[in-house]
């Protein structure tokens, strides 16, 4: 039997959970920015982060917990 001779779609696809936690890369990705912009937000204690072994990641909730409070600050002022 050849592979050419496989149906892959009855296949199950791999399902692959939601990430907990992201890179800050892909927090600015999530974000649109860069990711200097990123590192500085966390160094601000803007953007939640936490270290992984010698790894900085972000919760993934924590992008949209930052905008959240940018949007009601705005709201406020």
């Amino acid at each position: 039997m050849s592979l050419a001779s496989v149906d892959t779609t009855r296949l199950p696809q791999a399902t692959h959970p939601d990430p907990v936690l992201l890179t800050v890369k892909e927090a600015a990705r999530c974000l649109r920015i860069g990711r200097t912009t990123c590192f500085a937000l966390i160094r601000a204690g803007e953007l939640e982060s936490l270290m992984v072994g010698g790894l900085r990641r972000v919760p993934a909730d924590a992008p949209a917990a930052y905008l959240a409070r940018r949007r009601a600050e705005r709201q406020a002022a």
